[in-house]
């Protein structure tokens, strides 16, 4: 198994959150206004961080870790921008990257969880 650093598992846990989000959306809307709406909905770093909290209560000390470590990276933000908020969408998206790439049993159990709870 491959290791990789914290901010190559926030890279790729952009870019699936994105891409399940998409999938999600597609099979719930038609029209493209709605499915573009709703994608902004679910894939920015409000509604990211919000997850957090969402989670927490199913995830293992070592998931919990992970997420701690992640929401510690060194970011550039804007300044227009709330760096906690940033911080906290990083770190979900560090914990769907190293899913992703290490456990995609434990990934689809967390999109389940995110599915009954939050969309």
């Amino acid at each position: 198994m491959n290791e990789y650093n914290l901010k190559q598992y926030a890279h790729i846990g952009d870019a699936v959150w994105e891409l399940f989000i998409r999938e999600y959306v597609i099979q719930k809307f038609s029209v493209q206004k709605a499915i573009h709406n709703n994608t902004v909905k679910y894939v920015n770093a409000d509604f990211q961080s919000a997850l957090i909290e969402i989670l927490e209560p199913y995830l293992t000390d070592n998931e919990k870790e992970l997420l701690k470590r992640g929401r510690n990276l060194s970011l550039t933000v804007a300044k227009k921008h709330n760096p906690q908020i940033h911080r906290l969408a990083t770190a979900f998206e560090v914990l769907i990257g190293y899913f992703y790439l290490n456990d995609k049993k434990r990934l689809n159990k967390i999109f389940e969880i995110i599915k009954e709870k939050a969309l």
